[in-house]
């Protein structure tokens, strides 16, 4: 039999689990843990080692299992109880970072989202500044992301606070300038901590053409960006290039409706000025800009992207598509927008050439102005969709 308690906030001790110790055979802990119960027979080791040895163990010994804060938040516990048939194991839950947090600020659950940077290289986009306050669980790099990430916010979008040593005796929660932190007073390579941003900001989801600073109106217009944003067939966290991006309009609509992490490739400075104002109007997170010719620029992106729209870039851009088609993962779509024949013969030119498969989609559209309704008839665009089948998908 397996019981698997969490040892709340504070030491990595056991002075804030209320159980009688006796009734176990032998305790597992955490490498981490610096104190021992009593005389009992404490095994001190990393995850992997312990489940390992309860795995052996369970059915000939009453083995408690001690982890770090709360079993049921981010926790091995839970993987491990998985793994155990269910008459065998018993959690009894402990205080978690998050709750402590909650408790001392007066935070509603409703209000909050949660995920971790712990050991992970991303932030996830569907819980991050989404809801009133975001809790993130911290390692040692997880300040330089979230600063990287938050670079096109100002000061006063965003409230944040730092829970450090929490449950410790010098533990420290309190508002920080996330922007330009001290790390004097925080050693964050060997002390846990964790982060909470509030949002100060709101934002509506969908956007007109006049909310993006644009170069004397070249932007891609609200219905063509409504549906370039639906033939691309965007899921959330997804890595998008946004080739030859104008305005930023599109890749900054993929963000705001569907949570994607989008690469900007604009060659023009004015263009790049206009994104970088709109990517601050619009408060995107976790994006770049690529300023330069974006056919040189590809290389010096090492991850591959889910989703690749080419908005612009001419002839040069166009030539190195099969190079996008090979960069793209599978399962992954490329969206070609075009407006003049000369373009579209040339990519079909190509396409059909290299063997790559295609859909083309036109759009004939014409708007009407108020008062008078007069009409005001857009260019004809081509759209070129190509999905880039898995070896083993089914159609």
């Amino acid at each position: 039999m397996v019981t698997i308690i969490g040892n709340g906030m504070g030491e990595y001790d056991f002075e804030n689990i209320d159980i009688d110790f006796s009734l176990y055979d032998e305790i597992v802990c955490d490498k981490s843990f610096k104190k021992v119960k009593g005389d009992k027979i404490v095994k001190k080791r990393g995850f992997r080692e312990a489940r390992d040895y309860i795995l052996e163990n369970y059915r000939d010994k009453n083995i408690l299992y001690v982890v770090t804060g709360s079993p049921f938040f981010f926790s091995a516990g839970i993987l491990l109880a998985k793994k155990l048939p269910k008459e065998e194991v018993k959690i009894i839950n402990n205080t978690s970072c998050k709750t402590y947090m909650q408790e001392k600020l007066f935070i509603n659950e409703s209000e909050i989202d949660t995920f971790s940077l712990h050991g992970r290289p991303y932030i996830d986009l569907t819980k991050f500044l989404t809801n009133r306050y975001t809790f993130i669980l911290c390692d040692r790099f997880s300040i330089q992301k979230l600063q990287k990430a938050i670079k096109f916010l100002d000061k006063k979008d965003i409230r944040v606070t730092i829970g450090y040593k929490l449950g410790f005796d010098d533990e420290v929660i309190e508002e920080i300038d996330l922007f330009n932190i001290d790390y004097s007073r925080f050693d964050i390579k060997k002390s846990p901590y964790v982060i909470l941003i509030e949002k100060l900001f709101t934002l509506k989801l969908y956007s007109d053409d006049e909310d993006f600073v644009t170069e004397r109106g070249m932007i891609t217009k609200k219905y063509k960006r409504d549906l370039t944003l639906h033939n691309l067939d965007l899921e959330p966290n997804q890595i998008v290039w946004d080739i030859g991006a104008g305005s930023g309009s599109c890749g900054i609509e993929a963000y705001k409706r569907y949570r994607v992490r989008t690469l900007f490739f604009e060659k023009n400075p004015i263009r790049v000025e206009n994104i970088k104002r709109n990517l601050k109007n619009h408060r995107v997170v976790d994006c770049e800009i690529l300023e330069g010719r974006a056919e040189t620029l590809f290389e010096t992106i090492e991850e591959n992207p889910e989703r690749i729209f080419v908005g612009g870039g001419g002839e040069e851009v166009l030539k190195r598509v099969p190079y996008l088609y090979q960069r793209v993962k599978e399962n992954g779509v490329i969206l070609i927008n075009i407006i003049t024949l000369k373009h579209l013969s040339l990519i079909i030119e190509i396409l059909n050439r290299e063997n790559i498969p295609y859909q083309i989609f036109s759009l004939n559209l014409t708007t009407y102005k108020s008062p008078l309704d007069l009409a005001e008839p857009q260019r004809e665009l081509f759209s070129i969709k190509i999905i880039k089948r898995a070896t083993n998908s089914i159609s």
